[in-house]
């Protein structure tokens, strides 16, 4: 059920540039970091503990989030008094739906996604955030949402080989296989890629939605025979890095790191992407009741989310945070003002209604 990939495919990223994941060294390196060994071990019986104590309980998709967030967000929250205990075992929307209709819920903020609030929301599982606590001047305005508030940002974006395409390619390019020949990648998920089909097809930035799925079905069908499908963003890395496809459409973070690794090899642009946020949601009748919404209004400050740029390459959701990027950081950030007005903002209320059925019929359209 659950299609929210990028925050665990951050987790995954880290592991595949070195970090291990084993609770021996993430206990080393929060060591390291003047991190408690306790708020990791809190993470598998974390729930039981904060039901007793009155804790937050937070979960996200374990490995070395675990860590940034413990510096992002744990500590300052502690800070102010309060006390956040991290659950990496991975915000799956199945999951919090099943809590919810046992009325066993055991979590009181998750980490997860505009997809996951079109699979939740028409179940009635999820409570309103709380904007009298939560500060909505303190988010991007469009991504303040009735059931879930941004945490961080991604972005899809159009990354090309530089050895077989030698200017800037626009999405129009980009399915114009007589211009530049060669295999083209998207990924085996609708989100983004209707939208970028549509921009290619001329379709205006201010008129993309409501989508046009017909029309970016058969956009997407005109090169289909040249297209091959990620599922993972490891292979988006790989088919790109090994030269199996000459373009292709994948998450920024992923596309910083081949940069990296080919030399310059592969490139990358923010224009006609898609920013997306990640969403904090919080299960109805979460244990915690009102202290999570102080978390997350907590979590809020500049500077835990400048923290998780630095080390999981996520925007900072709160626009106050930008002036606060440090130089190195900033072209790479999502979010920032030159980067973000260049790409569509995704609307989560066109995925609410339509992304269970839509993403059905893209899976039927690729696989025919």
């Amino acid at each position: 059920m659950d299609k929210h990939d990028f925050a665990e495919d951050c987790v995954n990223l880290a592991i595949e540039r070195g970090a291990d994941p084993s609770r021996r060294d993430l206990i080393r390196n929060a060591l390291a970091m003047g991190i408690a060994p306790a708020a990791l071990t809190l993470a598998g019986n974390g729930a039981a503990l904060a039901q007793a104590r009155k804790e937050v309980v937070l979960v996200n998709f374990g490995g070395v989030a675990m860590p940034a967030f413990e510096e992002a967000f744990v500590k300052p929250f502690a800070a102010e008094g309060g006390k956040i205990v991290l659950d990496g075992s991975g915000a799956l929307s199945g999951k919090i739906l099943t809590m919810v209709r046992s009325k066993n819920v055991t979590w009181d903020i998750c980490d997860s996604g505009v997809t996951s609030l079109g699979e939740l929301g028409p179940h009635d599982v999820l409570e309103d955030i709380d904007y009298s606590i939560v500060d909505k001047s303190k988010v991007f305005p469009e991504f303040a949402y009735e059931k879930g508030v941004v945490n961080y940002m991604f972005s899809t974006v159009m990354a090309w080989d530089t050895s077989k395409i030698k200017t800037e390619p626009t999405l129009a390019d980009f399915f114009d296989t007589k211009k530049y020949p060669g295999r083209r990648m998207m990924r085996k998920n609708s989100q983004a890629m209707l939208e970028m089909a549509l921009l290619a097809d001329g379709v205006p930035k201010d008129k993309l939605y409501p989508l046009d799925v017909k029309r970016a079905f058969a956009k997407i069908a005109t090169i289909k025979k040249d297209l091959l499908f990620w599922s993972s963003g490891s292979d988006s890395q790989s088919l790109l890095r090994d030269g199996e496809c000459v373009m292709g459409m994948l998450w920024h973070t992923r596309a910083n790191v081949l940069i990296e690794e080919t030399g310059g090899r592969i490139q990358y642009t923010f224009k006609d992407g898609l920013l997306q946020p990640g969403i904090w949601v919080v299960p109805k009748g979460n244990p915690a009741g009102k202290e999570a919404m102080r978390a997350i209004a907590s979590m809020q400050k500049p500077e835990g989310q400048i923290r998780l740029l630095a080390a999981m390459g996520n925007g900072p959701a709160n626009p106050l945070a930008n002036a606060q990027v440090p130089a190195e950081l900033a072209a790479r950030n999502p979010s920032s003002p030159q980067n973000a007005a260049v790409q569509v903002k995704v609307n989560a209320e066109w995925y609410t209604a339509n992304h269970t059925k839509t993403y059905q019929e893209f899976l039927d359209l690729i696989s025919s």
